[in-house]
């Protein structure tokens, strides 16, 4: 039986796991950024986006464990990309390009079919 686990999510105090009106300039909404503040400095986040440096400690031991063992992603639609309704075509990539973070399989959970995106893994 596969199991399935939750984790690297963030959310507010009251419920909340992205701010309102999810544009191209505000990819988590209106605010959203501001639930993942504590991740952006630390070592896993920077080692994702291809980055040197970052800080260690208690947040960069939290988000690392928050990416063990992860064999794959399964994403919102709204998670990645701000498209509403059917695709109106294949250009649209993710909000990341090229290089996405997630260094493994991810699947965009929608009620609208699409062809499937293979990127080559630069990280390889």
């Amino acid at each position: 039986m596969s199991r399935l686990r939750v984790q690297s999510f963030s959310m507010s105090l009251d419920g909340y796991s992205a701010g309102p009106d999810q544009d191209l300039d505000h990819p988590i909404g209106v605010g959203g950024l501001a639930l993942f503040e504590w991740q952006f400095a630390t070592r896993t986040f920077h080692q994702m986006h291809g980055k040197d440096g970052g800080t260690t400690g208690i947040d960069n031991d939290f988000a690392a464990r928050g990416f063990d063992g992860i064999g794959a992603w399964i994403l919102g639609r709204n998670m990645f990309g701000p498209v509403r309704g059917p695709w109106p075509d294949d250009t649209w990539k993710g909000w990341w390009g090229d290089n996405p973070p997630y260094h493994t399989p991810v699947f965009v959970l929608t009620h609208h079919s699409r062809a499937s995106i293979t990127k080559s893994p630069p990280w390889l």
